[in-house]
This record gives structure tokens, sequence and C-alpha cells, in this order.
């Protein structure tokens, strides 16, 4: 699994980061976690609103800071497809 952080390093980009590394631990997951701050690439993926979170090429949260339980959800549906 390929997972995505992406945004310029703000505080919400950090606090997403953060929260994704420990979801991923918690569920026992073996995925990369990949920081993406270089703009063009950012909107290259469709977010325009960051932070954004990418699993597996796919967007799933653009322009907020999901809970580590919504995070969680979303990495286990992705990892069971």
């Amino acid at each position: 699994m390929i997972v995505k952080i992406l945004g310029p390093g703000c505080k919400n980009c950090k606090t997403l980061e953060r929260a994704t590394r420990e979801a991923i631990a918690d569920l026992g997951l073996d995925a990369t976690v990949e920081k993406v701050e270089d703009y063009p690439t950012v909107a290259a993926c469709g977010v325009m609103s960051t932070p954004g979170l990418v699993v597996d090429e796919k967007v799933v949260v653009s322009g907020r800071v999901p809970g580590t339980a919504e995070i969680k959800a979303l990495l286990s549906v992705a990892a069971s497809a």
C-alpha cells in the first residue's frame, strides 16, 4: 500500500501525516508513506485544498484533517480491496 500526504508542510499537513503514520502502525499495515509538497504534483492528483490523503493513487480526503479513527477506517477499506 502506498499512502501519500499532500500539502506544503503546514501544521494541518503535519498533523495528518502524524495521524496517518499512527493509524498504519495501529493496524499493522505494510505501507509506504510519502510526503508530497510540490504544488504541481499535488494539483495533478486533483487536490485543490490541502491537506490531502491519497491511498494507492485514490484521493480519500482533501481539505481537512480527519481523526485517527476515520483514517483507520479508510486504510482498512483500502487494505481489504
